[in-house]
């Protein structure tokens, strides 16, 4: 599984890779994170608002914070946990 966290790296987007980080830990589950700083490669990954969490390509959380449980409920979805 690849998340993907865009953002330019203001605290918002550090925050945001904070609570991804979190939550994979939390639930153990084997994830590759990574931050995409670049913002010439927002539009090409379908994201128009930063802070913005992809999981597999698809978009999950854009312009907002999400919560380390957010992300725990929509990790535990995809993998049917």
């Amino acid at each position: 599984m690849e998340i993907l966290v865009v953002g330019p790296g203001c605290p918002r987007c550090m925050t945001t890779e904070k609570n991804v980080i979190t939550a994979v830990k939390e639930l153990n589950i084997n994830a590759e994170v990574k931050h995409v700083y670049d913002i010439r490669e927002y539009s090409k990954l379908g994201v128009m608002l930063t802070p913005a969490v992809l999981i597999d390509g698809k978009v999950v959380a854009a312009g907002r914070i999400p919560t380390v449980d957010e992300i725990k409920n929509i990790l535990m979805k995809i993998k049917n946990i």
